[in-house]
């Protein structure tokens, strides 16, 4: 049975993304630490198929994942060779981004966002290496990444985006296995461990602002910590929640929303700078969201189905949405005649 509290975290933090990207409201990184929610759900979601599947989760769940980039893949990049890209073998890797492909013009803003199906496709790969290793030692395997994140904060070590990245949201990722182990309850400990990490990430947030101000996604030894405290209390809850068309919607589909949002998002506002309509302000933000989510929709409709089909689902135009059966009557009884 699915778990449909997960279903609405995943929802929420889908369209926090959307709305952050197409407003830029610092606040939001620290109200929803809308990514790392994303890992721990998917490192939770990967611990429980491993211990199904084994080994063959990983192909599994590269399977629901690669076809819908491979939609995006098939527009953009021969919209890049159109527009000039110059051939070279690391162009492949837009089917398989285990490192960030070329690209330019419009599509290097637009599949920026791409970063996080490299590291997501890490960590997968990673995943029966490091959940038996997590079930050994899982104090010391959750720790690990963030302080090897504070290492290259403070030695100001500057690794491969992908080494980078682990140490950021790897340790969400391992709380994901500890929530599908059973190992977040509350406790009064753990509100004692809770705060701590919060009020670590708070402080050292306020103290090393970045270029946009207190966004997390440029602090991220503040933004591990500040999640990690987050993440502890939203998945050592376990609320019930009613089932809603909604969210069927938005997890059957939000992995096509994710990919399309960023190059919609980014169209709009170099429309927006040719025609002179606002960008910035409450009418500039208020129109683009409803464009953004007008497109989308047309989007979703038009290739979000490839989620269903890499799923093993049957594809439906709108997820949820069963054929209505007609009812069949019985058929009448043949009447006898006696002689």
């Amino acid at each position: 049975m699915r778990n449909q509290y997960l279903d609405l975290l995943r929802a929420v933090a889908t369209v926090r993304v959307v709305v952050y990207h197409s407003t830029g409201w610092a606040a939001l990184t620290i109200a929803f630490p809308a990514m790392s929610v994303m890992f721990a759900l998917a490192g939770s979601l990967m611990a429980a198929s491993l211990d199904k599947y084994g080994p063959w989760a990983v192909e599994r769940r590269l399977h629901r994942l690669l076809p819908s980039l491979w939609v995006i893949v098939g527009v953009a990049v021969p919209a890049m060779f159109a527009a000039g890209l110059v051939w070279d073998w690391k162009v492949l890797l837009w089917a398989f981004p285990l490192e960030d492909p070329p690209a330019t013009g419009f599509w290097l803003e637009g599949l920026a966002a791409m970063w996080y199906l490299r590291d997501f496709l890490w960590m997968v790969l990673l995943s029966p290496l490091a959940l038996p290793l997590f079930r050994r030692a899982p104090l010391l395997c959750v720790v690990t990444p963030y302080v090897a994140l504070a290492v290259m904060t403070f030695a100001g070590i500057k690794p491969p985006a992908v080494i980078h990245d682990l140490a950021l949201y790897g340790g969400a990722w391992l709380l994901g296995f500890a929530h599908h182990d059973g190992m977040l309850k509350l406790t009064a400990r753990r509100w004692w461990l809770i705060g701590a990490l919060a009020v670590a990430g708070a402080a050292w947030t306020l103290t090393h602002p970045g270029p946009r101000g207190f966004d997390l996604n440029d602090i991220p030894l503040g933004n591990a910590l500040w999640s990690a405290a987050f993440i502890l209390v939203a998945l050592g809850v376990s609320p019930m929640v009613r089932p809603r068309r909604v969210l069927t919607v938005l997890n059957a589909r939000a992995l096509t929303i994710y990919l399309w949002h960023v190059p919609i998002i980014v169209a709009l506002s170099h429309f927006a700078a040719w025609s002179g309509l606002p960008i910035f302000g409450w009418v500039g933000i208020s129109w683009r969201l409803v464009v953004v989510t007008l497109a989308l929709t047309v989007v979703v409709l038009a290739v979000g189905w490839v989620e269903d089909w890499a799923a093993g689902r049957r594809p439906q135009l709108v997820p949820g949405v069963s054929r209505r059966r007609i009812p069949v009557s019985p058929a009448p009884a043949m009447a006898t005649t006696r002689v």
